[in-house]
């Protein structure tokens, strides 16, 4: 049998509560790492870490708010030495530039674009002296292409993208990597919850549009998401760094 992928590994999974950021998690524990969510909900948290435990893996939940760099400095010293790093933490917002409120931008600002920056800025330093490291954002096709009513979350993750290049430019000598994922529409509990509280009446002809956005016919899962994010982040993609990879049903290229 092949040697698990992340035996032996530290991994930071933010926002690994729930959605992505949980399939990640774990995928990457029954993959062999240590896996450790730093998470602001942590009830959702526990029950991941209970998850992983029960299934044989190795996982703790590390409570952080990633919008507050004290907390991400105080969770990064409970983690020890990290090998790979997700930035999976962010919130979504509905709206354009004018009806988007300060209030509103500064808030997806301080969680999808200060939160990468402050892990980044925490963990970066350790990765560098050891001479090896391995992130991966979550970004968008919101990055790369304009969605309707999506203005301060297209505007955060096309900050996301452009901090993945930065890094990895930076950083190419050091022996890190950095990439990132650009989901379309992925089936998660915040697709049900938008849809309970926006469309009650109607749930079933909206997610019916939703998933025909993709070309392919349906939303992603996020168990293919973590798939995906497991080979970026072994050493089987150890030539892949600077890269934003689509995970869209066709939506970037075949709408």
């Amino acid at each position: 049998m092949m040697k698990p992928r992340f035996a032996q590994k530290t991994a930071v999974v933010t926002g690994g509560g729930s959605g992505i950021g949980a399939a990640i998690a774990q995928r990457f524990a029954a993959e062999g790492a240590r896996v450790i969510i730093w998470e602001l909900n942590p009830r959702s948290a526990d029950a991941v870490v209970d998850s992983i435990r029960n299934s044989g893996g190795s996982a703790e939940a590390v409570p952080c708010d990633v919008s507050k760099l004290e907390s991400v400095h105080a969770a990064a010293t409970q983690a020890g030495e990290v090998d790979i790093l997700v930035n999976n933490a962010g919130i979504a917002h509905i709206g354009s530039a004018e009806s988007t409120t300060p209030d509103d931008f500064d808030r997806i600002c301080s969680v999808n674009v200060k939160g990468v920056y402050h892990c980044l800025h925490t963990l970066l330093p350790s990765m560098r002296e050891r001479g090896r490291g391995v992130i991966l954002n979550m970004a968008s096709i919101a990055s790369r292409l304009g969605i309707q009513d999506r203005f301060a979350y297209s505007m955060s993750k096309g900050a996301v993208l452009a901090m993945t290049l930065s890094v990895a430019k930076d950083y190419v000598g050091a022996g890190i990597r950095c990439n990132c994922l650009c989901p379309a529409r992925v089936h998660t509990p915040f697709v049900d919850a938008y849809l309970e509280q926006h469309y009650a009446d109607r749930k079933e002809e909206m997610f019916a549009r939703l998933s025909a956005y993709q070309p392919i016919g349906r939303m992603g899962e996020p168990a293919e998401v973590a798939a995906l994010a497991a080979f970026v982040c072994s050493d089987e993609a150890g030539f892949i760094t600077g890269a934003a990879i689509d995970i869209d049903g066709g939506v970037m290229n075949l709408r």
